[in-house]
């Protein structure tokens, strides 16, 4: 249970309603999420709002935004991110042993585009401040500056969920740990920190 009460989709403002109930059902589990972020309707209406509109214009390859938020969520030790995570992950062609060792040099089953993308939200998780300019040089031989963008702002806004779903204790919602067994993982996989949810 988290630090802060549920608020129920009836008490949110009425131009907020649709990014509950649409981020809620169509976006993943994120329900739990949901609730706490509707303490604050504009963060509600804006943040999830945001998430809604890149994930309909699907401008950045799944594959590739699902890397940098597993990548990102490892580092940061983000139980309720990488439970969530990292089937979507998996779904993309990428095997559970992948996923699960994604954070070490030599993790086998990434491509060359792969690691690019893993050691990008590394730097831009962990030492923005000194990158280099031939990350970029990397990057521009198969994004365009619009992904590029928009990889950078959801590796960035990753790092901002993990903190805020920790610090607030979100709670795991129902099914996610099955979903994620199911997805040939084990809890193994989950950071060891945080005892997962059952």
């Amino acid at each position: 249970m988290a630090r802060v009460r549920d608020i129920e989709i009836h008490e949110v403002p009425e131009d907020c309603q649709p990014v509950y109930q649409r981020f809620s059902q169509e976006y993943g589990p994120f329900l739990n999420q949901v609730k706490v972020f509707a303490h604050r309707p504009p963060a509600l209406k804006h943040i999830m709002g945001l998430l809604l509109d890149l994930a309909d214009e699907a401008l950045l390859p799944k594959r590739y935004l699902e890397i940098a938020l597993v990548v990102v969520s490892k580092l940061n030790e983000c139980t309720y991110c990488v439970a969530h995570h990292a089937p979507r992950l998996s779904e993309q062609g990428l095997s559970p042993e992948t996923v699960a060792n994604i954070l070490e040099d030599d993790c086998p089953g990434l491509d060359e585009v792969d690691r690019l993308v893993r050691d990008y939200a590394v730097q831009v998780t962990e030492k923005p401040q000194y990158m280099r300019d031939a990350i970029f040089e990397g990057l521009k031989k198969h994004f365009s500056e619009e992904q590029i963008v928009e990889l950078t702002l959801r590796t960035a806004l990753c790092g901002f969920f993990n903190r805020f779903n920790d610090a607030l204790q979100i709670g795991m919602e129902d099914g996610v740990i099955e979903d994620m067994l199911s997805s040939g993982f084990d809890k193994d996989a989950l950071p060891e920190h945080v005892e997962a949810a059952e």
